[in-house]
């Protein structure tokens, strides 16, 4: 449910924008404060459900998801919009932190890539799931039916989890208020202003601003060192697999994020495809991924994470290199082999790499190990964005880029061949990123 509803909202961003008359540089704060949201609070919300239970929380987490989708698609306003959006990525949020941590706890470890292999195919038939309904909704009945569609799936989904899911343990810890508001603050400065740096240009302030949130998140580290009950126990990164499949995941996201993002540019601003279409064609990967995630799950329990997780890997590195190779003209074989490739990238990395890093959490920090993987995730994402804005968009207006994300517009006559350079400058840098992705994954060793 949450994986569908980080695609379809994409696709109805043209009709939302003018249902609700508002303007693009507007509605994109409904994705941008799904992101902000799930950046800042997984850590937290993580740990708090090792404390108070994994399963209670996940279970609050599908409640207020689903009745946020239900006050979306009410919405009278882009401003009450964008305020539901931000109560649905706490549930969203909820369910993340916690959801890896479950899985942790109900599967022995020698069987958690094929567990989170299953995970990884839920994802992938989310998000085909939405790609087929956002469009199909949004050309049949409206914007708003992407939103109303979670509340029958949501009901679904709490009658099962208050059925099935339930607290095996809790740990007796104290609930660390202080780094919990002074990490969130952090992290929200960092991520707030970067994304105001992708759309409007560095400032002073931004620079003042990311600087206090780099000092209050260090701070916080520095303070920890030696408490009891940290909210992020830095002890744990002593072990090499833990570490660096953590740092691998980060640098997946910064830099594939992008990818996904620049295509879209790529489709709909260069070649004028309609948001639907241009989905379409980067789908066939979520299909292969629904479909591979399991069975690459259980060979990276036999034969190791980090062989599994870094040919993933390399896969994401050969999608990126048949992206560098498109040009003004359009091949529709390249994007379709491009998507084959990348789901089979994605069906042998997250499952390996997320059973690398809960399989070597303590048992008491599944919540706060999975939340601080999920966060890790989300800023990488973030400052991908960023990537993407400052290198494929530095040739023409961010306003337009905006607007040719969300399929209002499309680009003509000398923009064209500067923003095709630009975006082939991002792979580039795409390309880079993954390459050290690769490195700390194949450097974690043997170990599960």
């Amino acid at each position: 449910m949450a994986a569908a509803d980080s695609t379809v909202v994409l696709l109805a961003f043209p009709d939302m924008t003018q249902t609700l008359h508002t303007n693009v540089s507007l509605s994109i704060w409904t994705i941008l404060v799904y992101l902000l949201i799930a950046a800042v609070m997984t850590t937290q919300l993580g740990k708090i459900g090792d404390i108070y239970g994994r399963g209670k929380l996940f279970n609050i987490g599908l409640v207020v998801f689903t009745i946020s989708s239900a006050l979306c698609g009410a919405a009278p306003s882009i401003f009450f919009l964008i305020g539901f959006r931000v109560v649905q990525g706490i549930g969203a949020a909820l369910l993340l932190a916690n959801s890896g941590a479950i899985v942790a706890d109900t599967f022995p470890r020698k069987s958690l890539g094929k567990a989170y292999g299953y995970i990884a195919s839920g994802w992938g038939a989310g998000s085909v799931l939405g790609i087929a309904l956002g469009g199909l909704l949004t050309t049949l009945l409206g914007w708003r039916y992407i939103f109303y569609i979670n509340v029958p799936i949501g009901i679904i989904a709490i009658t099962l989890a208050l059925k099935y899911i339930h607290d095996k343990k809790v740990v007796k810890r104290k609930v660390d208020i202080f780094g919990i508001v002074f990490l969130g603050l952090g992290l929200t400065l960092i991520s707030y202003d970067a994304i105001n740096v992708a759309a409007y240009g560095f400032s002073i302030t931004d620079v003042v601003l990311i600087s206090v949130g780099v000092i209050m998140v260090a701070a916080l580290l520095w303070k920890e060192r030696n408490d009891k009950d940290p909210l992020i126990d830095l002890g744990h990164f002593r072990n090499r697999v833990l570490k660096y499949s953590l740092l691998a995941s980060f640098f997946v996201s910064m830099s594939y994020f992008a990818v996904a993002f620049m295509m879209t540019l790529y489709l709909q601003g260069i070649q004028a495809l309609s948001p639907l279409y241009a989905a379409l064609l980067l789908s066939p990967g979520g299909v292969i991924g629904l479909l591979l995630s399991p069975r690459m799950g259980g060979l990276s329990d036999r034969i190791g994470a980090h062989i599994v997780a870094t040919i993933g890997i390399a896969m994401f590195c050969i999608t990126i290199m048949l992206y560098m190779t498109i040009g003004i003209g359009f091949h529709v074989w390249i994007f379709l082999l491009a998507s084959a490739v990348s789901g089979v990238g994605v069906a042998m990395f997250y499952p390996a790499n997320n059973a690398a890093v809960m399989a070597n959490a303590p048992a008491g920090s599944y919540g706060s190990t999975n939340g601080f993987l999920r966060n890790m995730q989300s800023i990488g994402g973030l400052l991908s964005y960023v990537i993407v804005i400052y290198t494929a968009a530095a040739s023409i207006p961010r306003q337009v880029a905006f607007e040719v994300f969300v399929g209002t517009t499309h680009l003509l006559g000398g923009l064209t061949t500067s923003f095709v350079t630009g975006i082939q400058t991002a792979l580039v840098v795409s390309l880079a990123l993954m390459i050290i992705a690769a490195f700390l994954s194949h450097a974690r060793g043997r170990k599960l």
